[in-house]
């Protein structure tokens, strides 16, 4: 049995093996001592091996899902290795062999899986500077890929959030060894291009895969064709049902970075929780496939204003006639379609899978009526109604409330197939067929006492006592002799005997291969069960988005070819939610003003501002309705967001290196048609220093980029900018101080503000009273010193060349000879002029 077990070892040294034996699953050697310390389970011992005691461990069969949870979280894979032979005929140890393997990006089972996000795996090569990708989730099918640039990495990282990443040998990539997601270091010639289309063309059905956009030179094909066979390894040779072959590109969406995903707080907060934030503010799907398409959704912000439309205009239908509620009200009773379906393209699905697939058809019957009678969703209503041969299928195998698991039995419906219908009502009504036969028996024999009994050494036997042995029929086959009787057997008793003895294990056998035939006739379905599932999703996140503009008085967005961005009384969604009597601000972009630049307090909420602009911007681009009383939109193409300080440590990274790596960035990619957001450029190094970057900074994304700007700042040197270039408006938000107190008044003012109030917000913050009134009086000496010795004059002040001294000047000499304090007002005035004339 250990031999048996090392050759399946040596087969996935790099995965804990799971070595079914009975009720448990068994680890032995280095795996039992790993996986006692990480599942916590008792690590023992059991025979030897060299002279040593064999180290093992083990959990039970039944509740082996939540093992496997754990492990895969921690980011470990686990071959599942099964017993495939009889043991009452195996010679030897029993066959076993290994029927799944389960990574982190190859999950289905329910249990595994958070219902609101996808499951994907990525498989990505690089060369010469061009980054091939592939992703595909196994629950959903959806397969995709892009070429795209080394550059972009972190941000698709960030954007596809990859539960396993697949790397070919040799190829390095400095961020892969960084991020915390399981890297799987593959073959390089298992990312071969020729390989990859002709295993993709074959199971896809087609000569070549340029129906689906992909060409020879396209890098990606490799990736693609990896991540392919990896899968269908790792599922024992079984493809997943794939709903065909998507190639992206980056002009599909609004492209974001990773740091504006990040400081957006789309689907989680900068601290990495997962409220609150726009996700969860939007987030009241029904169905776990709505959250998954919202969350989407949100990650993906679309660029071409006709689907845009399509969306909004549908949200508009839900609302005007209330639909929204009834779509939900339906979808309460429907599971998670997407999911099943995959489980059943894998043969995986369980019998409650195929339950919950059956009532969920039945509920969605009720679903095309609640729809809004639109071209949209008239699409929707005939994607909602697969063959009703189906749910009959279904409805006619299953038993309404099946068992948990196969293997106990209880899983198809009666009716369903004769002979396991007898086999049942041999467990069941054996007692009363052998009452009807000793009653038949005792009428056709004449003999009064006979007795049909069972026990469990001598089996199913007719007892009749000795004073009767001569009336005995011919047909009587004698089993046992006993002092005052003779048991005997018949043809018919013989034959009840072997089902009735056998019953439950055929019953058991005979479910199996009905429910695995089952499993087989349905994949004719899967096409159509996936296109009913992307319809309740659809239907579900626009349900859901209808809901949310109604109860937080969201409004549609017009979108316009001209350059402009103009929100009228727009209000964070997130922050509002949190906070009693948000004061809502509006922002004005055109092709004349294309930065703004904002001063104010500390705490006076200009972050706040800046990113409520830019999640409008991006809901409006998912297609929602957005938190404003208006909202006008032109092309926009990229969203950048340079805020908050942070460091890399891992990568060496100090804050300030961060934070001109994001405004590299920015400078380098944003266009004319990007919002850009600027907090405190500038403010992680010295005071000159940091004035000098952000005026030029500032400068560049007026004349080069020209981009929509939000530059917050506390160098107020920086508003003389709008005295330079009418592209640019001084703004501010407005705070009122009053002997040690500030309000903060968090409306968004034209013109530039007059104070920062950092010392105000420090007392805020609870820094001591001793400490805040030393800093008032330094401040005060501060300033006074910079207007009388210049020790922080004007940066962007025309500069003052002194005269030297030894130069002679008319004026210089005439203005020596003035005494100030004999002169009349009018006198002076009469020397000012006669200076004046001098010069």
């Amino acid at each position: 049995m250990m031999a048996q077990y090392l050759r399946i070892k040596a087969e996935h040294p790099d995965k804990f093996v799971f070595y079914r034996m009975g009720d448990f699953y068994e680890l032995f050697y280095d795996d039992a001592a790993k996986a006692a310390r990480l599942l916590d389970i008792t690590l023992t011992t059991r025979g030897q091996s060299a002279g040593e005691p064999i180290r093992m461990c083990g959990v039970p069969y039944h509740a082996v899902e939540q093992y496997l949870a754990r492990l895969v979280k921690l980011g470990e894979s686990v071959a599942l290795c099964e017993q495939f032979g009889d043991p009452a005929t195996s010679k030897g140890p029993v066959e076993r062999r290994v029927v799944r393997v389960v990574t982190p990006g190859t999950l289905s089972d329910a249990a595994l899986l958070d219902d609101k996000q996808e499951n994907r795996i990525l498989a990505l090569t690089l060369e010469k500077g061009v980054l091939g990708m592939a992703w595909l989730s196994l629950a959903s099918g959806d397969f995709a890929l892009m070429d795209s640039t080394a550059e972009k990495l972190h941000s698709e990282l960030e954007r596809l959030r990859p539960a396993e990443v697949l790397v070919p040998d040799g190829v390095q990539l400095a961020l892969i060894d960084a991020i915390s997601i399981p890297v799987r270091r593959l073959a390089a010639w298992q990312f071969d291009r020729a390989s990859a289309e002709r295993n993709l063309g074959r199971h896809f059905n087609v000569h070549d895969l340029a129906g689906y956009g992909v060409t020879a030179q396209t890098l990606a094909l490799g990736p693609a064709g990896a991540l392919f066979e990896y899968v269908r390894a790792t599922q024992g040779g079984t493809v997943p049902q794939l709903a065909g072959l998507r190639v992206e590109s980056h002009t599909q969406y609004i492209e974001l970075d990773a740091a504006t995903r990040r400081n957006l707080e789309l689907t989680e907060t900068i601290r990495g929780e997962a409220s609150p934030t726009l996700f969860s503010l939007l987030d009241r799907c029904a169905t776990g496939m709505g959250s998954r398409l919202l969350r989407h959704w949100l990650h993906h912000p679309l660029r071409q204003h006709g689907a845009i439309l399509e969306r909004q205009s549908a949200i508009g239908a839900l609302i005007e006639g209330g639909a929204y509620v009834d779509i939900h009200r339906v979808l309460n009773d429907v599971a998670d379609i997407e999911r099943i379906s995959a489980r059943i393209a894998l043969r995986s699905a369980r019998p409650r899978d195929l339950a919950s697939l059956r009532d969920s058809l039945g509920a969605l019957t009720a679903l095309p009526p609640a729809l809004p009678q639109t071209e949209f969703f008239a699409g929707l209503a005939h994607a909602l109604q697969p063959d009703p041969a189906l749910h009959q299928l279904l409805t006619a195998a299953v038993l309404p409330e099946p068992s948990v698991v196969l293997r106990e039995g209880g899983v198809i419906a009666d009716g369903y197939h004769a002979e396991l219908d007898e086999l049942r009502q041999i467990q069941k009504g054996g007692g009363e067929f052998l009452t009807q036969l000793e009653i038949a028996e005792r009428a056709r024999t004449g003999i009064p006492n006979l007795r049909v009994e069972y026990n469990r050494v001598a089996g199913f036997f007719i007892e009749i006592s000795n004073s009767y042995v001569g009336q005995v029929p011919p047909e009587y086959r004698r089993r046992q002799t006993m002092k005052n009787c003779e048991r005997y057997i018949t043809p018919e008793l013989k034959i009840f005997e072997d089902k009735a003895l056998s019953a439950q294990d055929r019953a058991l056998a005979l479910e199996k291969q009905l429910y695995e035939a089952l499993l087989e006739s349905l994949q004719q379905y899967l096409g159509a069960l996936r296109l009913a599932a992307h319809a309740v999703a659809t239907a579900d996140t626009l349900a859901c988005l209808a809901s949310r503009a109604v109860e937080q008085n969201y409004v549609a967005p017009r979108f316009v070819d001209e350059m402009c961005v103009r929100i009228e009384a727009g209000r964070h969604p997130v922050v509002e939610a949190q906070i009693d009597d948000f004061i809502p601000n509006g922002v004005d972009f055109s092709a004349t003003r294309k930065l703004l630049l904002i001063t104010g307090p500390n705490m006076g909420g200009k972050s706040t501002y800046m990113r409520q602009v830019a999640l409008i911007v991006l809901m409006a681009h998912v297609g929602a309705w957005v938190p404003a009383t208006e909202a006008i939109i032109g092309r926009v193409d990229r969203i950048f967001t340079r805020i908050g300080a942070s460091d890399d440590l891992a990568g060496g990274r100090s804050t300030f290196m961060v934070e001109m790596t994001e405004t590299a960035n920015i400078l380098n990619n944003a266009s004319e048609h990007s919002l850009v957001l600027m907090d405190e450029v500038g403010r992680g190094t010295s005071t000159f220093d940091g004035l000098a970057l952000a005026w030029a900074i500032a400068r560049a994304l007026i004349e080069k980029n020209r981009a929509y700007t939000l530059f917050a700042t506390h160098y107020f040197e920086l508003t003389r900018l709008a005295q330079d270039y009418p592209q640019v408006a001084n703004v501010h938000l407005d705070a009122v101080e009053h002997k040690d107190k500030i309000v903060f008044l968090h409306a968004v003012q034209e013109g530039p503000a007059s104070q920062s109030y950092g010392v105000a917000v420090a007392s805020l913050a609870g820094v001591p009273r001793d400490v805040v009134r030393q800093a008032r009086r330094k401040l005060v000496e501060l300033e006074q010193g910079s207007i009388s010795n210049g020790l922080q004059a004007d940066l962007f002040a025309a500069p003052i060349v002194a005269e030297p001294e030894t130069v002679a000047h008319a004026a210089v000499d005439a203005l020596a000879e003035v005494d100030p304090d004999q002169l009349t007002p009018r006198q002076a005035l009469e020397v000012l002029y006669t200076l004046k004339g001098l010069l």
